[in-house]
């Protein structure tokens, strides 16, 4: 199942996903994302959003290429998420984007 998720312009963040009962599988990005890697927020409820990090303490994040499909190839951190946010930049250095960017947002079941 693929949802739409859009960065509006000169924003960092996307608005919520509701991913349901699939998990993040890839993400197809914008033809004119303006580079970034790209970073996390994930929810259980849909109201409160936490940076997503690792077991390791790192913040989760993907070294994305406009105009490409990426594909998620550790769903392990991903798997307790509700409602998940994409972020352009890292939590300590957002970047904006220069125009509104609509990402596509692949999910699967597990």
């Amino acid at each position: 199942m693929s949802i739409s998720a859009t960065i509006a312009i000169n924003a960092s963040l996307s608005d919520s996903i509701n991913l349901g009962g699939g998990k993040l599988a890839g993400i197809q990005m914008s033809a004119a994302w303006t580079a970034a890697v790209i970073t996390f927020q994930g929810s259980e409820d849909g109201t409160t959003f936490y940076d997503l990090y690792d077991r390791y303490g790192s913040e989760i994040s993907w070294t994305v290429v406009a105009g490409k499909l990426h594909c998620n190839d550790d769903v392990v951190p991903f798997l307790s998420i509700r409602f998940l946010k994409v972020r352009s930049g890292t939590t300590a250095s957002a970047v904006t984007q220069e125009a509104a960017r609509t990402l596509g947002i692949i999910t699967n079941a597990v």
